[in-house]
C-alpha cells in the first residue's frame, strides 16, 4: 500500500505537469490498480473539490449567522431568495448611517481588517485613490431610494493592495429600510 501511494504521488506530479492536450492523449492508458481508498487520477481533482466544499461551508456558516440577526430585527425579506445562487466572499451589514454593524468571517479574509476594526465604521475606510467617484455617487443615490443593486468598485485591503469588489446591496425592511446587507466578492 505504501508503495502504491508513493506511485500515486509520482503519478500526480507527472499528471499535474501535463497540458490538457497531453493528458487527453494518455488518459486511456492510465490505470490505477490495487487502490481502493481513493481512485483519483490526480490529487488536484480532490483539492479543487475540497476547496469548493470549503467555500460552500463558509458561505453557509455566514448565511446561518446572518439569519440569526434577521430573526432579531424581523426584516420582511425572504433570505433564502436573497442568497439563492449567489456567490460571495463576505457579508457586511450596515445601518441607516452606513455604519458597519456586523461582518462575516470572510470579510477579514478578503480585506485583512478584523471585524472589531470594521464595526461602527463606514465602508469608506476601504476606499482610496482608484475608487471611482461616479460609482460611489450611484451607490449613494440607490441607497437613498432603498433600491437593491450591484456595483463594482475598487477597494483597498489593509496592506493597501487595490482589488475590484463586486457588491450587491439589499435593503432590509421592517416598516422602512433599517439596515443594508452587502454581499461582496472579489471580482476578476
Amino acid at each position: 500500500m505504501k508503495k502504491n501511494l508513493m506511485n500515486m504521488q509520482c503519478l500526480d506530479i507527472y499528471l499535474s505537469s501535463l497540458s490538457l492536450e497531453e493528458y487527453k492523449e494518455i488518459e486511456d492508458e492510465i490505470t490505477v490498480s490495487d487502490i481502493k481508498v481513493m481512485p483519483l487520477h490526480s490529487w488536484d481533482i480532490y483539492n479543487d473539490h475540497f476547496a469548493r466544499q470549503l467555500l460552500v461551508l463558509k458561505q453557509q456558516n455566514a448565511i446561518n449567522s446572518f439569519k440569526e440577526l434577521a430573526k432579531k430585527f424581523e426584516w420582511k425579506i425572504d433570505l433564502d431568495d436573497v442568497f439563492e445562487g449567489k456567490t460571495f466572499d463576505a457579508l457586511v451589514l450596515t445601518n441607516q448611517e452606513a455604519k458597519i454593524q456586523w461582518v462575516s468571517e470572510g470579510f477579514t479574509e478578503m480585506t485583512g481588517y478584523s471585524s472589531s476594526f470594521a464595526i461602527n465604521k463606514t465602508p469608506r475606510f476601504l476606499q482610496g485613490k482608484e475608487t471611482d467617484r461616479a460609482v460611489l455617487n450611484r451607490i449613494k443615490h440607490k441607497l437613498s431610494h432603498d433600491e437593491p443593486f450591484t456595483e463594482v468598485l475598487v477597494n483597498y485591503k489593509k496592506d493597501k493592495t487595490p482589488y475590484k469588489c463586486e457588491i450587491s446591496i439589499i435593503p432590509l425592511i421592517n416598516n422602512r429600510a433599517t439596515h443594508y446587507l452587502a454581499l461582496e466578492r472579489q471580482a476578476g
